[in-house]
């Protein structure tokens, strides 16, 4: 069950404010459909210029685990969705 106090304080999707704002929503939707899902920065791959940011998702209805990596926080969700709708999760956001 969510505690709905904490759900007052995520963010409200925007759609003009950029796939960033809804990244805790759509791990939140991941996780209702069984999906263990994650995103991370690697300060070291950032520090030798390398796309830092990585997401990872598995189980639930996904037959593998997927991952998607990109220089920025946008770029790395915005792979991330596009992988994860090719394997037939459709993401509402």
């Amino acid at each position: 069950m969510v505690d709905v106090e904490a759900r007052r304080r995520w963010p409200k999707p925007d759609p003009d404010s950029g796939v960033e704002d809804a990244t805790l929503l759509i791990l939140e939707w991941l996780g209702e459909q069984g999906v263990g899902a994650m995103i991370r920065i690697d300060a070291e791959r950032l520090r030798e210029g390398l796309p830092a940011w990585s997401s990872a998702a598995s189980g639930g209805p996904l037959s593998s685990g997927l991952r998607a990596d990109g220089a920025s926080v946008a770029e790395c969700r915005g792979r991330a969705l596009l992988r994860l709708r090719e394997a037939g999760l459709a993401v509402p956001f």
